[in-house]
């Protein structure tokens, strides 16, 4: 396709945006779009991009890699997309199941005995999916600060880990938990977690800049500046103490005890500092800490709704599986309703926005970046950013870009 280019430096909010990237003169919409964002919006450094029908037909990046303004943000820049992550662990995981590795009806003791402790021996592989496995957070005494930068101490606390209620039947964002869990199911059935699994089946056959721990030094040396707004509610539950630990499955099922609890592994330093910090770009925390750019994430959703290069992750038949909904809950953590599929997130326009068709699947994350595939227009799409939002959707930036793109395929 005939590409455009973007080259130019906008005066905005006080200062000077150097924005840059490729696009198919169709788009020109989603340009304006990403130029209106730094004119508008509290953009500092961002990236979109869109791949249809295979093709990359929107590239676009530009803006600052440091809050000082030191560093652009160049072609290469990645940044931390927090939950984007759930949806690519989400593929990775249903990729294990269309090759026949993992039945999601089975119990997760099948493949994890030591998982079977304080009655979890009958939770399913696919609760862990849909985030209805009862265990949302680590209640137990054998976690400290900073435990989950240590995959098997984890693993070894939900391994004793006991259900806060009966699993299968609430939903409740498992907001760290998922990613190990999956991790350690991927482990037992191939040898390797998610971040090798993804490194060496999706992001090296797409060329895709997107990675879940084990970023080396020159990986790093791209990786921007996040901001975290700790204005966001989880941000803020980090914060606060901790109540005493309910004694009834009722007294669990209450978003502010689960957010209190969820961040007791995190570490008892500013997030900024954690955020930033080497330790948190080489852990492999499946469910948040993944690094990428909107090119990479764009072109993973293009190759699950179709081929990119050659390559397509999963067949038409676990695409379908993946997208059926399992449930449509407000979950109980983030108070938030969604569209629950099977490892990712399907449209659910007051809580994380996917453009008009209710068949779109992805993910969101904290702080406004997004990740998610268009199953019957054939597109993937990514947006991302390093300022941080505190809204409780995937905000204003993400959704004037959408709509962009849509008024361009309809």
């Amino acid at each position: 396709m005939p590409q455009a280019e973007l080259n130019e430096t906008i005066s905005a909010r006080g200062g000077e945006y150097p924005l840059r990237g490729r696009f198919d003169e169709r788009f020109r919409p989603v340009v304006d779009a990403f130029v209106e964002n730094f004119r508008q919006e509290e953009e500092l450094g961002a990236g979109v991009s869109v791949v249809l029908d295979g093709e990359t037909v929107v590239d676009l990046w530009g803006g600052w890699a440091r809050a000082d303004r030191s560093l652009a943000w160049d072609e290469h820049a990645t940044v931390c997309m927090m939950s984007v992550a759930k949806g690519v662990t989400g593929i990775c995981f249903n990729m294990l199941i269309d090759r026949g590795l993992v039945d999601p009806d089975e119990r997760i003791a099948h493949y994890w005995p030591e998982f079977a402790q304080n009655g979890k021996q009958d939770i399913r592989v696919r609760m862990v999916l849909d985030h209805t496995a009862a265990i949302p957070v680590l209640t137990t005494d054998t976690m400290y600060p900073g435990g989950f930068f240590d995959f098997d101490a984890y693993i070894r606390a939900l391994e004793v880990q006991e259900p806060l209620w009966e699993p299968g039947t609430r939903a409740a964002y498992h907001v760290h938990n998922q990613g190990f869990l999956l991790g350690e199911i991927m482990r037992r059935v191939t040898g390797t977690t998610v971040g090798p699994f993804l490194r060496e089946n999706v992001a090296r056959p797409l060329t895709a800049e997107y990675y879940i721990g084990e970023m080396d030094e020159n990986q790093q040396a791209h990786v921007a500046e996040v901001l975290p707004n700790t204005g966001a509610r989880l941000f803020a539950a980090k914060d606060q103490s901790v109540p005493e630990k309910p004694d009834t499955p009722e007294g669990w099922q209450d978003g502010a005890v689960l957010r209190s609890f969820a961040f007791l592994q995190n570490p008892r330093e500013p997030w900024y500092d954690t955020m930033n910090a080497p330790k948190w770009r080489e852990a492999e925390i499946a469910s948040g800490s993944g690094h990428g750019n909107a090119r990479g994430v764009a072109r993973i959703y293009g190759a699950t709704v179709g081929e990119v290069d050659g390559v397509s992750l999963l067949s038409k038949e676990q695409l379908e599986a993946m997208i059926t909904e399992q449930h449509n809950q407000t979950e109980l953590l983030q108070e938030r309703p969604y569209h629950q599929a099977m490892g990712v997130l399907l449209n659910t326009p007051e809580a994380v926005y996917m453009g008009p068709n209710m068949r779109s699947f992805g993910h969101h994350g904290l702080g406004g970046s997004i990740g998610f595939g268009d199953p019957d227009a054939k597109l993937g799409f990514s947006y991302c950013c390093n300022q941080m939002h505190a809204v409780g959707t995937n905000g204003p930036r993400a959704r004037r870009l959408i709509d962009a793109v849509y008024e361009v395929v309809g």
